[in-house]
């Protein structure tokens, strides 16, 4: 009768003689299927599985300490009871499909099977404690194949526990209970509504967990399960709406002496495609086992890996696609996975956390390396933050196309995938900071086209192994990147930032500042290419340690560490602040500055320190390598703005002379000439840009011309044919009151347009009428210079 233990061991038994249902059939506790089910049968009522309690409270039926043999068949019934079987063994699988009952509870027993598709159960299903074991003995099946495809009903079910289309009103529970069915799945729970809670939490099974279109109203929780089924899914729970969290971590078990943690761990494929979880998806601690080479596990991934789909992961460990997550994703304290973290198309209402976790994926030398990612998010939402700090990975980070509401913490991390992309955010955004501080990467970061609303910050990262390509390859790529505050890539206490193939900011764009404070710069070494002309022109495309390329910022701090190994390219980059050092413009491949532009200098040069402006231009030629006008028109620009006009005109003089020597380079035989002519305008004018110096000039032409016509006589003297004025012959005989005087005629004839009465009156023949004219045309063009120069200076804006 219900409410009774109907199979009790005989009065003589002993007490250490009870019933064990894992140790196997013992007929001494045998109680027929067939028994209990009449036990539930009324004929009175008029329906065979009709049977309603005349109490107010529903009653159980229990069952205990039994060994149930033959079909427990309540197909189709409507029961009012809580089927209650503790410590029970069944010899077949019990039916309870298409069934209405109070409630059903297996309590430490052990069957071959549950069959309870379609059931409708108003309080709890409850497989606690049990074992579930179900091989072709225990099935009733033939066990030839086509034996078992011509008896099979169609649509039936291969699983252990099959729950598929039904509704439960209170909670599922499977907590530590193991679920044992390799040749299958060990559950099939296709479309499951539990008003509830699922709770299986340190659940063992062995095949897949099918869980497509679970609908829950409370938490699902599996923490402390194993799961294994290494040659598929082992957790599938595609298109479940969950309306709580989703927990799948570390188990603590009571507190108390003797109980220990046990780890979520899935040996095989866990899905959550298309899943809407209201609450978190917690794996904190879990343990994610997957067979890398071995068979794919979605159908439909097969054929894309034959015609080489880059989209896909073969072998993930975890499939988020398109998942809607309205809490946290917690991958973290000590979460583990063999395979891929797959997350495309996904919206996560919180953070994204992988803090201290572990993720390695085989590496496969193939040439589609994008098979070898270690987490895959492209395209996913996060609202939050994305928590990486100390995260350790073998594989690579592809996070294109995603958003980020909140900041990209990686500091401490490692990062390996050496010789390929490790790490790539391609056109992402990120509403706050990106740190990846203090990390360890191995390979090439890709960043082009992110867009960061604060910062982003590599300080003290270390950078090796970067990917070899074809054209130029670096360590860090920021190419058209948006920063709205600061780039910084700097060193961090004793230890620099370092990056061993180099940095392209290439069409970059940065808020504030760029800062490159004590870092070591190389690059990859440089290769031949064919119709490569490259920076030296010879076919070599040079390693470059610092591309900044139309970068433009308000500050450049290019003060590295050490000289760059290799060139620095700052073409048609601006900043309103340049702070650099000599390291920078001792950079082993030289810089490129056509079209750089910079307002002013962090520490500004002085008006007395002529040295510094030396400095600064011989540091400029020896970083050009070769003539170009444009850098020494930029840094006397950037003087002449400060107020400096003097050093200004020094660089532009500087330029000219520099010019020539090029010229006279390219010159062949004519290169003499081009040195004279140089070297004279230097020497008379600086260039034309020292124009006081013809003034000293005048006066050494005044003095040299006085002593020239004051101490040499005048033959003309003894010629009867002159009249004879003191020391000189006058062309006028009329003119014998002038006083000769050879300051003043010098005067005269250097000094052009003003006549001061003396060089058309003595006559000069010889050697002096070429002096004379020499000193005339001198004159013209020295004193037309000291004019000019005068006239400049004195002008006023």
């Amino acid at each position: 009768m219900p409410g009774e233990n109907i199979a009790q061991p005989d009065d003589g038994q002993q007490a250490a003689e009870t019933f064990d249902a894992k140790v196997g059939p013992d007929l001494r506790y045998e109680v027929k299927a067939a028994e209990l089910v009449k036990q539930l049968v009324e004929p009175e009522s008029g329906g065979l599985w009709r049977r309603r309690a005349a109490a107010t409270n529903s009653p159980t039926f229990h069952v205990k300490d039994s060994y149930i043999t033959g079909v427990l068949d309540l197909r189709g019934a409507d029961l009012d009871f809580l089927l209650r079987f503790e410590n029970c063994r069944f010899e077949q699988q019990p039916d309870v499909r298409e069934s209405r009952l109070l409630g059903l509870a297996f309590l430490s027993c052990w069957l071959p099977g549950l069959k309870a598709r379609n059931l409708e159960c108003k309080n709890d299903v409850r497989l606690l404690r049990s074992q579930v074991e179900l091989t072709p003995a225990t099935t009733g099946e033939p066990q030839t194949s086509l034996a078992l495809g011509s008896r099979k009903e169609p649509g039936m079910p291969n699983a252990a526990v099959v729950l598929t289309d039904a509704v439960v009103e209170g909670s599922v529970v499977l907590s530590k209970s193991s679920i044992d069915y390799r040749e299958g799945k060990a559950i099939q729970a296709d479309r499951l509504s539990v008003s509830g809670a699922l709770l299986a939490y340190r659940l063992h099974t062995n095949g897949e967990v099918r869980l497509p279109g679970l609908r829950t109203g409370g938490n699902v929780n599996l923490s402390g399960a194993r799961l294994h089924n290494p040659r598929g899914l082992a957790l599938n729970a595609m298109g479940a709406h969950i309306g709580g969290s989703m927990l799948c971590e570390t188990e603590n078990g009571k507190r108390g002496i003797g109980n220990t943690q046990q780890r979520f761990s899935a040996r095989g494929m866990v899905s959550v495609q298309s899943a809407h979880i209201d609450g978190d998806l917690v794996m904190r601690g879990a343990r994610l086992i997957v067979n890398p080479g071995g068979d794919v596990a979605i159908e439909e991934w097969r054929d894309a890996m034959h015609t080489g789909d880059p989209s896909i992961d073969p072998w993930p460990s975890l499939v988020a696609d398109r998942m809607r997550l309205d809490g946290n994703l917690i991958c973290g304290d000590g979460f583990r996975s063999d395979g891929t973290v797959r997350m495309i198309n996904a919206v996560i209402g919180g953070s994204l956390r992988l803090a201290n976790a572990e993720i390695a994926v085989r590496r496969r030398e193939q040439q589609v390396p994008q098979y070898d990612r270690a987490i895959h998010i492209d395209g996913t939402e996060i609202s939050g933050d994305i928590q990486a700090t100390r995260l350790v990975t073998e594989g690579q980070l592809r996070l294109a196309d995603i958003t980020v509401g909140g900041n990209l913490l990686a500091r401490y991390a490692t990062f390996s995938h050496a010789g390929r992309d490790v790490f790539s955010a391609r056109r992402s955004h990120v509403s706050g900071n990106v740190q990846l501080s203090d990390t360890a990467i191995d390979g090439t970061v890709q960043l082009q086209g992110l867009q960061v609303g604060g910062s982003i910050e590599l300080f003290g990262a270390e950078l090796t192994s970067p990917t070899m390509r074809t054209t130029r390859s670096y360590s860090v790529d920021l190419r058209a990147a948006s920063v709205g505050r600061d780039l910084v890539c700097t060193a961090h206490g004793a230890k620099p930032f370092t990056a061993a193939g180099g940095v392209t900011l290439d069409g970059a764009k940065v808020g504030r500042r760029i800062s490159f404070a004590g870092a070591e710069l190389h690059s990859v070494p440089e290769t031949r290419r064919s119709g490569a002309t490259g920076i030296d022109g010879r076919g070599l495309v040079r390693g470059v340690a610092l591309d900044a390329s139309d970068v433009v910022a308000d500050e450049f701090v290019l003060t590295p560490h050490q000289p760059p190994v290799g060139s620095v390219i700052l073409r048609r980059a601006h900043c309103a602040t340049l702070d650099d050092n000599e390291a920078l413009w001792r950079a082993s491949g030289g810089l490129e500055l056509e079209e750089f532009r910079y307002d002013a200098l962090h520490t500004p040069i002085d008006l007395e320190r002529d040295d510094h402006v030396q400095k600064r231009i011989a540091l400029l030629r020896h970083a050009m390598r070769r003539y170009r006008p444009g850098p020494y028109d930029q840094l006397a620009a950037m003087l002449r703005a400060s107020g400096n006009e003097e050093h200004a005109s020094l660089v532009l003089m500087r330029k000219q002379q520099y010019r020539y020597d090029a010229l006279r380079k390219g010159a062949g035989p004519m290169g003499p000439g081009v040195w004279l002519w140089s070297w004279l305008q230097r020497a008379v004018v600086g260039y034309g840009y020292r124009p006081i110096r013809a003034l000293g000039w005048l006066m050494l032409l005044l003095v040299a011309g006085s002593l020239w016509f004051g101490l040499l006589p005048d033959p003309c003297v003894h010629d009867p044919r002159y009249t004879v004025s003191g020391p000189r012959c006058l062309v006028n005989a009329d003119d014998t009151g002038l006083e000769w005087n050879p300051v003043l005629y010098t005067v005269d004839l250097l000094v052009p347009i003003v006549d001061f009465g003396n060089k058309g009156r003595w006559h000069t023949g010889g050697v002096d009428k070429w002096v004379a004219t020499g000193f005339t045309a001198t004159g013209w063009i020295l004193a037309t210079t000291v004019a000019a120069g005068l006239t400049r200076t004195l002008r006023r804006q």
